[in-house]
């Protein structure tokens, strides 16, 4: 039988490894009854898979032949630690990649479900194509190997970066952020079974692998846990992904300590991940003014505010007479006109109260520009703002330039903050409130979904007094018209009388909104404020809002339920229809 290389053995045969075959043979690839304890090699192995200059590719030294190392001298005792620490950095660093493509995907092209499943489905596709070509890597595994994690250290530590310079141009994202899904997941696939057979010497193979697959499933939970509480908001993406890269170049280096090699290999090795190390540092560091320079020319002004939550990137740009929000990219708002849009967002709903507002919750809203209005109304005693994420509401209460535009709303002891879930804060509430402005982010992935189903406007419909009334943010009935009639729709199946309206937004175009309350609901006539305190609605302005146009009218839609969430897949269809 041909010799067989020890780092790459495999059973045959009915007999397991360690196990005698009928006549007494082992079967192939079983350690002989004498081998050596943990820690050494079996007799006669190429330590690390590397055969001395002239000897045949692969298997073990022909009889006769000289070992490369002394063949029963046991290696360091920190080799195979360091290998199976080595194991627990690769899966860590291999999920931590691919959280950040999924993110930075779900970021710039939306639908995270979507997102997700097609990063995960090509990451772990490609670590089974990494998995397959190891087999024909059969010498120098050791050199290989940290060959293979140098490419992961700069691959995967640069992706965040250079996905952020492509996010302006979406043709060049997608092909990018496959490319690098892909080639992070073949070399990840690559690196484990090397590091197996490299392995292969100092533990039976029922160890190894027990030993093996078990850290690289902690790693991989860890990544899971770590990536959204602790690096995300405190590193942010980019940090991250270099940080990673960092480490993978850590590790390649170390591995260069642990096994006898030329010295010209070691040299070379080292060599290369001093470079490595180095770039990647010096990118850690420069990466935050990188990304500064990267924001200022996306959005074409310059960037006095980001911050990175664990839900959003956050982005405040100010220019000699216009401040704009964005988040994960996409304009919030533009202090040019956002006054339009707030004041429909608030002044009709009062109006179709019929009385003086007390208590009103805003769901959304972080911004401070709808309690802004809401807080004209002297009757106001409460205001309950739900926002998810604390890192909005603290910047539009913190930070003067913000707070100048909410006119210090979120200071004002009415307003009541609490960063929560709001479909959970309407689960546990039992508070009854005469208004309610709903404000959420267009339904562009399934987690705002939710916010825009029946379910969900059933616990809205029960947090509101007798008589109570509600205004929902809908999206564009000229952009994303399906879309808006399915909120109408779906306010109606909750049991809702609506009343829809529309007003133009320079920074948006024709934008949608919907007034819902209890039987009896009309659209009403009059303002229950001065139009002298408003810069945009006024006596006459009102009643148009509530009339559409022929190609803005109601079409059938279909009621937006929390087990499909079909208006996510119609909003997205639209809008992309649009883009093109």
């Amino acid at each position: 039988m041909p010799a067989t290389d020890v780092s790459s053995t495999r059973s045959t045969g009915d007999a397991r490894p360690g196990e005698a075959r009928p006549g007494g043979a082992r079967a192939e690839g079983a350690p002989p009854a004498d081998a050596c304890a943990e820690g050494a090699p079996p007799a006669g192995a190429w330590v690390g898979g590397v055969p001395p200059a002239g000897a045949p590719a692969g298997g073990a030294p022909p009889a006769g032949a000289p070992a490369p190392f002394p063949a029963a001298e046991p290696l360091p005792r920190l080799v195979h630690p360091a290998l199976l620490v080595s194991v627990f950095v690769i899966a860590t660093s291999g999920l931590i990649y691919e959280l950040i493509t999924g993110t930075l995907a779900s970021y710039v092209l939306g639908d995270s479900v979507t997102q997700f499943s097609f990063v995960i489905g090509l990451y772990l596709f490609a670590m089974g194509i990494g998995s397959y070509l190891s087999q024909y890597v059969e010498t120098r595994l050791l050199e290989h190997f940290v060959e293979i994690e140098l490419g992961l250290a700069l691959v995967g530590g640069l992706s965040a970066p250079m996905l952020f310079r492509a996010y302006t141009a979406l043709g060049a994202f997608r092909a990018l952020l496959y490319s690098l899904v892909l080639l992070i997941g073949i070399l990840v696939g690559l690196e484990i079974p090397l590091l197996i057979r490299l392995l292969n010497f100092s533990l039976d193979l029922k160890r190894l692998v027990a030993r093996v697959l078990t850290l690289d499933y902690i790693g991989a939970l860890a990544a899971s846990l770590l990536f959204p509480s602790l690096l995300l908001p405190r590193l942010g993406i980019h940090q991250t992904s270099l940080f990673f890269g960092l480490l993978n170049a850590a590790v390649a280096l170390t591995s260069t300590f642990l096994f006898p090699l030329d010295r010209a290999v070691v040299v070379r090795l080292r060599a290369l991940c001093a470079v490595v190390i180095a770039g990647l540092g010096i990118a850690f560091a420069l990466v935050t003014r990188f990304i500064e320079r990267s924001e200022a020319l996306y959005f074409g002004a310059p960037v006095v505010y980001a911050a990175q939550s664990p839900y959003q990137r956050l982005v405040i740009t100010r220019s000699p007479r216009t401040t704009r929000l964005f988040l994960n990219g996409n304009l919030q708002f533009s202090s040019d006109d956002e006054h339009r849009y707030h004041e429909v967002l608030v002044h009709p709903a009062v109006a179709a109260l019929g009385r003086d507002p007390r208590r009103a919750m805003i769901l959304g809203g972080g911004d401070g520009l709808a309690a802004r209005e809401l807080l004209r109304y002297p009757s106001i005693e409460r205001i309950t703002l739900v926002d998810l994420d604390a890192a909005v509401t603290t910047a539009f209460r913190d930070l003067p330039l913000a707070a100048d535009l909410n006119r210090g709303a979120l200071h004002d002891p009415r307003v009541v903050i609490r960063n929560e879930d709001a479909y959970k804060f309407l689960e546990g509430s039992t508070d009854a409130y005469d208004l309610a402005i709903v404000d959420f982010p267009d339904p562009g992935n399934y987690a705002v979904g939710k916010l825009y189903t029946d379910a969900f406007y059933h616990l809205l419909r029960q947090r509101l007094s007798v008589r109570g009334v509600a205004m929902v943010q809908a999206t564009s009935p000229q952009y994303a018209r399906e879309s808006f009639w399915s909120v109408v729709t779906t306010l109606e199946a909750a049991g809702f009388t609506t009343a829809p309206l529309h007003v133009y937004v320079p920074s948006f175009g024709e934008w949608g909104f919907i007034l819902a309350g209890g039987e009896g609901l009309t659209a009403p006539g009059a303002l229950r404020i001065d139009p002298a305190e408003l810069r945009f609605l006024d006596a006459g302005a009102l009643p148009g809002l509530f009339r559409f146009p022929r190609d803005l009218g109601r079409v059938e839609a279909q009621v937006n339920r929390l087990n499909d969430q079909t208006l996510v897949s119609v909003y997205t269809r639209e809008w992309a229809e649009w883009s093109r």
